[in-house]
């Protein structure tokens, strides 16, 4: 799919670059596994600093909602990961 019109970016500010680069990382992975199962969006995880950022671009708002929903869902269980290092 090569039109993609709807995109947002989601950031997640942490207290340190330390605990944002766990996160960034545990998340960065899953980006491979979410693409092989979903041709409507595809993402982009990225550290700035403290930072987290997401950025996603979708073919339709419903690709774009769940994808929000996923990878919202995903930094959460990364968070907590990074909570018990």
């Amino acid at each position: 799919m090569v039109d993609r019109p709807h995109d947002t970016v989601l950031r997640f500010p942490y207290s340190d670059k330390r605990r944002a680069s766990l996160v960034a990382d545990a998340v960065r992975v899953e980006a491979a596994s979410v693409a092989a199962v979903d041709d409507r969006s595809r993402t982009g995880v990225e550290q700035d600093d403290e930072t987290v950022v997401v950025r996603i671009v979708a073919a339709d708002l419903v690709a774009l909602r769940a994808a929000c929903a996923t990878w919202t869902r995903l930094v959460g269980v990364a968070e907590r990961f990074a909570d018990s290092m």
